[in-house]
């Protein structure tokens, strides 16, 4: 909790993702980019001299800041995010979460203890295209939510678990969307951990699909929602949304032959234009400010963890079947 006018604004990690992250506080008004830290330290040093900082160490820096972006390997947000709580500092955490639930439930109690906001980095919540979602899904009789997260191989470090590099952001955001019990997850995996399918059951007859991949000569960051009287596609990258209705398919004849034809009334509802990691770190500051709860919570964070571990898991099993989840394993923080 902090009463300054004017955050000062941290970034600890600054690869591919945390130097965006350096990018959006420099730009946000009335917060000022005080420092950068890397393990890297030519890294941490090009950083802050892009952006006009400085680049300090760790502690160093969680000394001077109200605010900061924890963009570290996974592996590490556990310690990071407790060194600068424990200076009061309020966190944002990229995504996943931490690698062991305990951990996060620690991170979510401290946080709580100290009147700080914690806040999980699930970027796609703050697509846009999202906020029209929200606003059509409450008058839809969902059946069915499928997302792709599609790519061809990337130059970077391959050896990440695709489920909790890729599918992860679709995992949190379709659970966020579907507000209904998760019953059972299915999954299967191609070409070892580069292309994998999952399928989840909700209550209410209600199905979820989900597939990632680095195996496909086209980039896709999609979604489709099928309701009871229409057909709702979203595009992630082009932040566009169609609303296909009242689909009327029917054979013609023409010069003798038989033809297929299929109409449907097609409507685009307009989207605000806007960077999702720049409202996501609005969203945050914001939060800090307001003292509310962020957008995207510890608990959010640890649902989304706990159903990838399970997909994961069944995915990479040598015998492929299903695995009941068990609510309270999904939910409990």
């Amino acid at each position: 909790m902090t009463n300054r006018e004017i955050l000062r604004a941290g970034v600890v990690g600054v690869g591919s993702m945390g130097s965006h992250h350096a990018r959006v506080y420099n730009e946000l008004p009335n917060v000022e980019l005080v420092g950068v830290a890397d393990a890297d330290a030519s890294r941490a040093e090009s950083t802050a001299n892009t952006y006009g900082t400085e680049a300090v160490p760790t502690e160093e820096l969680l000394d001077a800041v109200d605010v900061t972006s924890i963009s570290v390997p996974t592996g590490y947000h556990h310690d990071v995010a407790t060194s600068a709580m424990e200076r009061d500092v309020s966190v944002l955490v990229e995504k996943p979460f931490v690698t062991d639930a305990e951990n996060g439930r620690d991170l979510i109690r401290m946080a709580r203890d100290r009147d700080l906001t914690l806040q999980v980095g699930h970027i796609e919540r703050f697509n846009p295209v999202v906020d029209v979602l929200a606003d059509l899904l409450p008058d839809l009789d969902v059946i069915a939510v499928a997302a792709r997260r599609l790519g061809p191989p990337v130059d970077r470090d391959g050896n990440d678990d695709i489920v909790m590099d890729l599918m992860i952001h679709d995992i949190d955001l379709v659970l966020s969307l579907v507000e209904r019990d998760l019953e059972a997850v299915s999954a299967m995996s191609a070409r070892g951990k580069d292309h994998v399918a999952a399928q989840l059951q909700f209550s209410g007859d209600v199905v979820g699909s989900l597939t990632a991949s680095r195996v496909t000569q086209e980039k896709i960051r999609d979604l489709s929602i099928t309701a009871r009287d229409c057909l709702v596609h979203v595009d992630y990258m082009d932040q566009s949304v169609e609303i296909h209705r009242h689909s009327s398919p029917e054979y013609e004849t023409e010069d003798g032959d038989v033809r297929f034809r299929h109409e449907s009334v097609v409507e685009r509802p307009s989207v605000d234009s806007g960077e999702p990691l720049k409202r996501e770190l609005r969203s945050f500051v914001d939060a800090v400010r307001e003292e509310e709860e962020p957008e995207v919570t510890g608990a959010d964070g640890l649902r989304a963890l706990s159903v990838a571990e399970q997909i994961s898991d069944v995915a990479t099993s040598r015998v492929h079947g299903e695995a009941e989840v068990n609510p309270s394993e999904v939910t409990t923080v």
